[in-house]
């Protein structure tokens, strides 16, 4: 088998590579180990950015969105006694969307761009130095197969075969905390997330539609999700969110599904080695507090296709030489923000460290400044920065 690039992966960020390179008429074929069932039925990111929607609009990805997201001008932050509006819109002009990243995956396969070879196995990446690097793979019918591709794009996430292929320094921080995470079917009890400070632990109220809430509550790293009865979450939700303050209800429903999410930092650099590329998940992990995780992918490959169409088309490699440089700039800011926005929110041993947050939530919510820096980075960046 022969391809221009050999992509592994086939959630957001390889569909999405695909489909870009198809429009700039570069051919891709994508391996993913999962089957396309699997791949659809993932619950991950719900909330895009400004500059993701404006991307998937402008690729042909945009009516569903449009027709079926939610915009939101901002968040809500929240503390014992008191709760804030930040309006994204009026401080940056910029807005984000409610729309999950099992909806995205939808328009993506319904786009039909990408060949993709589901359900492989024994994937492995071969001569990403030489200049027609390949993949070994077993496919779905068990025969043994070589894709041979001028490029290789690993969007294979953080256990994929294309992270261990990368030389590369790694940089690592594991916070000491989880979220307990629910999905309900139930009528969101606000109109935007609401981030909620509290001495039992954070809480986020977060939404997928109209008729489906999705919340979080902190909990010890190991904890058991069997551990936690819907009656438990709920009240504890009710706790930290604030029920009854200033008339505010919350209102319970049935959870449909429950997990526990660790929270960890990671950053892999560079993000290029020879013809191999890294995208999305593959090269850094953030803590979903601040709602990068999928919206980085979306940046990583909206600049790798622009790279691999100018290379292979136009045979400028100049993009593909900088890719590495200018993902990372975007992937640095944005891993701050998410640890910023982690730090101010959870509750940990030292009761010094509370004050400081309680301060700095404060300082957040009063000044046009720091409200200003939060929706900055929330509403995100221009694609590119």
């Amino acid at each position: 088998m022969r391809t221009q690039v050999a992509i592994i992966g086939a959630g957001p960020a390889g569909l999405l590579l695909a489909h870009l390179l198809a429009r700039g008429g570069v051919d891709a074929v994508v391996l993913e180990t999962r089957s396309q069932e699997y791949v659809a039925a993932r619950i991950r990111a719900g909330i895009l950015e400004q500059s993701s929607v404006d991307l998937l609009t402008s690729a042909g990805l945009g009516d569903r969105l449009r027709a079926e997201g939610h915009e939101h001008r901002g968040i809500y932050l929240q503390w014992p006694g008191e709760r804030h509006h930040l309006d994204f819109l009026d401080l940056t002009g910029r807005t984000v969307w409610v729309y999950g990243q099992t909806e995205v995956q939808k328009d993506l396969v319904a786009a039909g761009t990408a060949l993709v070879h589901y359900e492989v196995s024994a994937v492995s990446l071969h001569d990403v130095l030489a200049e027609r690097p390949s993949v070994t793979f077993v496919d779905a019918d068990g025969a043994e197969q070589r894709l041979e591709a001028d490029v290789i794009a690993g969007c294979d996430g953080s256990f994929g075969p294309s992270r261990g292929a990368m030389p590369a320094r790694t940089f690592e921080r594991t916070y000491p905390y989880s979220w307990l995470g629910i999905l309900a079917e139930v009528a969101p009890s606000t109109d935007e997330l609401i981030y909620a400070w509290h001495p039992n632990g954070f809480a986020l109220h977060s939404m997928r539609s109209p008729t489906v809430s999705r919340l979080y509550l902190q909990v010890p790293n190991g904890t058991d999700p069997a551990g936690w009865s819907d009656d438990r979450i709920w009240d504890e939700l009710a706790t930290r969110l604030g029920h009854g303050q200033d008339g505010w209800k919350l209102t319970p429903g049935p959870v449909t599904d429950k997990s526990v999410l660790p929270m960890r930092s990671y950053v892999q650099t560079p993000m290029r080695h020879g013809r191999l590329f890294l995208a999305g998940d593959a090269a850094h992990i953030v803590p979903p507090t601040g709602a990068k995780g999928l919206n980085l992918a979306i940046a990583d490959v909206t600049l790798l296709s622009r790279a691999l169409v100018a290379w292979l088309k136009d045979d400028d490699p100049a993009l593909a030489d900088g890719y590495s440089d200018d993902a990372l700039r975007r992937v640095w800011r944005c891993t701050h923000f998410s640890w910023w926005m982690t730090t101010m929110l959870h509750i940990g041993a030292d009761p010094f460290d509370a004050q400081l947050q309680l301060s700095q939530l404060k300082w957040v919510t009063t000044s046009h400044a720091g409200a200003q820096g939060l929706a900055e980075n929330y509403a995100g960046l221009p694609i590119g920065f």
